[in-house]
């Protein structure tokens, strides 16, 4: 599988997220449910990544231990990250905390699965290439 394909796949939660919008806005969801949602999405995803290239850097130095620990304390906290905006925005407002809720689930469980296929395509690849 190429690159591009892995791109996105790794990607797909990202095009979910911009494909959510029409559907909230011709269903008559909150849109303000959205608008959280979507900052909540990309401010997780922003240090994902940024747990990703920290880890890379630190394996390449060596630095096994550091490594994991950014990717395992971010990939801890970005789910309780996330539930304390929706607890903190359905405390304010039912509707606009749910219409968030629904859609962060979804984002979440498709970004996961998709990391999880991306990263099984990508070995596959990798041990593919080195026989």
């Amino acid at each position: 599988m190429g690159n591009r394909s892995l791109s996105l796949i790794k990607n797909l939660d990202l095009i979910l997220l911009v494909l959510a919008l029409p559907v909230f806005v011709f269903a008559g969801f909150d849109l303000v449910g959205y608008g959280v949602a979507a900052v909540v999405w990309a401010a997780q995803r922003l240090v994902q990544l940024w747990a990703e290239r920290k880890a890379a850097s630190d394996l390449a130095a060596g630095k096994r231990t550091s490594a994991m620990g950014a990717v395992a304390a971010t990939s801890l906290a970005r789910p309780w990250f996330m539930a304390a905006v929706v607890l903190v925005t359905c405390i304010i407002d039912r509707e606009v905390g749910l219409a968030a809720a629904a859609l962060l689930v979804l984002l979440f469980t498709v970004n996961l699965a998709t990391r999880g296929l991306a990263y099984l395509l990508g070995n596959t690849e990798q041990t593919e290439e080195t026989r």
